[in-house]
């Protein structure tokens, strides 16, 4: 099959085991199609992960930009081959009991290690940084979160955005605009957050609003209705996407939508309906995940948005440096020590795992 000359679209896409089928290759030269997403569940081998990254890259030019969820703790979809990534809270933890410099330094050199395992395997994002804040009240976010101070999560997500800088991946951060105040699961409920937007403005979007101003990549919206400011949840408000990430934020980069196919998103119709609503709120890119039936519906019948600046954006998503130098580098000694130190702050079996599970992760 000959490599495709096509601009990368907006639908974000996944695919069922460690290779790539004929209906799958198919699938994603579709038009609208723009990028990948990696669960648990294509991943044996760091051999069989660079293989199956590199059957992506070869269907089309510009690339497919390949994603995963990779965050440490109970969302690590790599594991054998990869270092054991800590939940965030055990930053914050660094943070209460060492101080702030100490725990600045193992936030920046956590994401150093998160990003250059990946790409030298040929992903080009996480989805991560989590800004949320811990209010003690989801569980779903629970350890996921670095702290229930917005101060101390934005300068933890700020040194975790340096280190993935450091290691050729931008960040993404979520789930704008916090969803830790709630205590549903997106991913089968559809929670309500009733404070009023002065009083997230005053916590929760402290985060969103530095890591904006300090080159976040991308975003990623809550499926969480904030009725004080709008009555459809974050993924599918222009007030939320435009007005304040946009205009009051200034932020740039590229919106993702969560995933399409979760509750969260149900009431927005099928998913035609829900994929126009999220690109008509301001979404550039829109995660169908675990439905490939649902992707074929989409392709088949959505009209491709005007969306003038899509390229550009996606093309500020794609990861840094060349696949074989990262190899080199994660072979190296001094990246060794690195990942040594990282891997140090692992967690009991039983805190890892604490909280629901999100996707495949466990």
């Amino acid at each position: 099959m000959s490599t495709l000359t096509l601009p990368r679209g907006p639908v974000m896409a996944d695919v069922a085991g460690f290779r790539l089928s004929d209906d799958e290759k198919q699938r994603l030269r579709h038009p609208l199609v723009g990028g990948v997403i990696l669960f648990r569940r294509n991943f044996d081998s760091v051999a069989q992960l660079k293989a199956l990254t590199a059957e992506l890259r070869a269907l089309r030019q510009p690339e497919l930009l390949i994603a995963v969820d990779h965050e440490g703790g109970r969302v690590q979809r790599f594991l054998a081959g990869f270092t054991r990534l800590p939940p965030m809270r055990v930053l914050g933890e660094l943070w209460d009991a060492q101080g702030q410099a100490v725990a600045e330094a193992t936030a920046e050199e956590t994401g150093y290690v998160l990003a250059a395992e990946l790409r030298a395997c040929g992903i080009d994002l996480s989805f991560t940084p989590v800004l949320d804040l811990d209010w003690q009240h989801c569980a779903v976010i629970g350890n996921r979160s670095f702290h229930g101070d917005p101060t101390v999560v934005t300068a933890l997500a700020s040194a975790l955005q340096r280190g993935l800088a450091r290691g050729g991946m931008g960040s993404c951060g979520k789930h704008f605009p916090g969803h830790g105040f709630v205590d549903g699961d997106t991913h089968v409920a559809m929670p309500q957050d009733l404070r009023s937007l002065d009083e997230i403005r005053a916590a929760d979007l402290q985060p969103f609003a530095a890591l904006a101003a300090s080159g976040m990549k991308a975003v990623m919206p809550a499926h969480v209705i904030y009725p004080q400011v709008d009555n459809t949840s974050a993924g599918f408000s222009r007030v939320w996407l435009q007005d304040i990430l946009r205009g009051e934020l200034g932020f740039d980069g590229t919106i993702f939508s969560d995933d399409l196919t979760m509750e969260g998103a149900a009431g927005a119709g099928d998913i035609v309906a829900r994929t126009e609503r999220a690109f008509a709120a301001g979404c550039d890119m829109a995660l169908v995940c675990n439905r490939p039936d649902l992707v074929d519906d989409l392709l088949a019948r959505l009209a491709a948005p005007v969306q003038p600046q899509l390229a550009q954006r996606l093309q500020g998503m794609a990861g840094q440096g060349e696949q074989a130098a990262w190899e080199n580098t994660v072979a190296s000694a001094g990246f060794a020590a690195a990942a040594a130190r990282v891997a140090a702050l692992a967690v009991p079996p039983q805190q890892l795992a604490a909280g629901p599970q999100v996707g495949e992760a466990h």
